[in-house]
């Protein structure tokens, strides 16, 4: 295995919460308040809509996408949303230093250096709103691909914790069967004081419409025999996944330096998962190359 370079689960498409348009000669983000799914397909700056994308909305109520059938790639919760504090160098799209508000690998001008982490709010190399909570959701839709998956990427505080908790615990009730509970990705609003009580929306996770926790840890149960009999080895799978994330300092390439950047980063900010890069818009290269400087003689 090449060292150095992160190995992920092959993305099949883009699942987002909102789009970017082209207004006045600006790329900003619009809101909505429903899914899309999209191709890794870009044709005149949009991206190309994945066939899954129409065959899910033509079901569902006036073809809003608020739904998303889908099953884990992983046993393990962390396997499949990573998530950490992140800052970008927002002149290309590529982490610059990565935490758990413990710990952190930190590129410097030096290489990639171990340090602590307070956390984004008293973090002197990250004030100012630049380090924020980044995470990456990989889901499977449908089987025609068992071990190909759709990425939903966020750095919503909301998005971040509700999926992390709610992956934990179906792994814990289940048994550490997560990989084998059909489960759905379902979009919830709410009103705050932070948003001026306008809607901001979340990705949530939950069990299918019409079911229960219970009926589907049986079915999780029976779904593991079935594999296990054919000879799928998940606990296996789970460990080939577990080494492909550290075989990198970081979990990036080039293709999602450019989605970052495309999400997170256009002329202005939108959404829920946009909000929290407005105070440090006027990051630029030199902000980063003086940090760098600074942080290689800490």
């Amino acid at each position: 295995m090449i060292k150095g370079l992160a190995i992920t689960p092959p993305v099949l498409g883009r699942i987002s919460i909102g789009r970017v348009v082209e207004k006045n000669g600006q790329r900003l983000p619009q809101k909505d308040n429903q899914f899309t799914i999209t191709t890794q397909i870009q044709e005149q700056g949009e991206w190309i809509i994945h066939p899954k994308d129409e065959e899910l909305r033509e079901a569902a109520p006036n073809n809003k996408l608020r739904t998303i059938p889908v099953r884990m790639l992983f046993n393990d919760a962390d396997l499949n949303l990573r998530a950490e504090y992140t800052l970008f160098d927002r002149t290309n799209g590529r982490p610059v230093c990565v935490g758990d508000g413990e710990s952190c690998r930190r590129l410097t001008e030096s290489g990639v250096q171990s340090l602590p982490c307070p956390g984004p709010t008293l973090c002197e190399f990250g004030k100012g709103g630049l380090c924020k909570p980044y995470g990456r959701l990989n889901v499977r839709i449908g089987d025609d691909d068992e071990l190909g998956t759709f990425i939903f990427r966020t750095t919503g505080y909301n998005s971040i914790r509700t999926l992390a908790a709610r992956l934990r615990y179906y792994q814990a009730v289940s048994g550490n069967r997560l990989a084998f509970m059909p489960l759905e990705l379902r979009l919830r609003g709410k009103s705050t004081t932070q948003s001026h009580r306008t809607p901001i929306y979340y990705v949530d996770l939950t069990v299918r419409e019409g079911q229960s926790v219970q009926s589907e840890i049986q079915e999780a149960k029976k779904g593991e025999q079935a594999m296990q009999q054919a000879g799928y080895d998940q606990a296996a799978l789970d460990e080939a996944g577990r080494r492909g994330f550290e075989n990198a300092e970081f979990e990036h390439s080039e293709d999602e330096a450019a989605a970052v950047m495309e999400e997170f980063y256009p002329e202005a900010a939108g959404d829920e998962d946009l909000q929290r890069s407005e105070q440090g818009s006027n990051f630029q290269a030199h902000g980063i190359k003086e940090r760098l400087a600074a942080s290689s003689k800490v």
